[in-house]
Parts: structure tokens; C-alpha cells; sequence
């Protein structure tokens, strides 16, 4: 069984940074494409950014140059460096890995954390 569980999150002022962390267990991690998502109250959940097996990436056009995705196969964790952090980054952060190509559209996922809030104050 496929589990995710997302660690890291926390309270920040405006240009802060934080690092989330995604540890996986259960299925051969280096196999799947991985992302993190997002979603504040009242709003549809984005992808934030994509790391493939290869490593390569995708990012949401307004983390771009602030955040980074990457991944420890050996540890079998994914992680979010995110820099520069803005009030309109609050959400709570989720990681979610799938197989195939890396997405940015939240319906292509196979497996889902919990979630860990991250909250930028101005």
C-alpha cells in the first residue's frame, strides 16, 4: 500500500522560506512522477510543481524562480523548497504521485498525503 505523508509546514512572515517534505513508502519511489499541490479556502486545487523519474521539472508560472522541487530516491522523499514566500502562498500543501508523465492538473494522481499548512503573513 501506497502512502505519502507530508511534513514541514508552518507559520512564516512575507519573505520567508520554508522546506516541505513528502516521505513515500510502499512501491518503488524512483517509478513515479511526483508534484506538489495546493489549495486555499474557497479556492480549486493548483499544482505548484512536477518532478518526473528523470527529474525533470515542471512550475506553476508565479513560483517560478522562489520554489524547487526535488527528490532523495535513496530516502524515498520528495521535497518543496519554497523562498521569498507571499501572503497569496498560504494554502495547505499536498503531495500526490502518479505513474507516467508529471502533471500540473490534480486529476492524473494516483496517491495523496494529508496535507501540511503553510500560512505567510504580510
Amino acid at each position: 500500500q501506497v502512502q505519502l505523508a507530508e511534513s514541514g509546514g508552518g507559520s512564516v512572515q512575507a519573505g520567508g522560506s520554508l522546506r516541505l517534505s513528502c516521505a513515500v513508502s510502499g512501491y518503488t519511489y524512483s517509478k513515479f512522477s511526483m508534484a506538489w499541490f495546493r489549495q486555499a479556502p474557497g479556492k480549486e486545487r493548483e499544482g505548484v510543481a512536477c518532478i518526473e523519474p528523470d527529474d525533470s521539472t515542471t512550475y506553476l508560472d508565479s513560483v517560478k524562480g522562489r520554489f524547487t522541487i526535488s527528490k532523495d530516491n535513496a530516502k524515498n522523499t520528495l521535497y518543496l523548497q519554497m523562498n521569498s514566500l507571499k501572503p497569496e502562498d498560504t494554502a495547505m500543501y499536498y503531495c500526490a504521485a502518479k505513474f507516467g508523465g508529471c502533471s500540473l492538473y490534480w486529476g492524473g494522481y494516483d496517491y495523496w498525503g494529508q496535507g501540511t499548512q503553510v500560512t505567510v503573513s504580510s
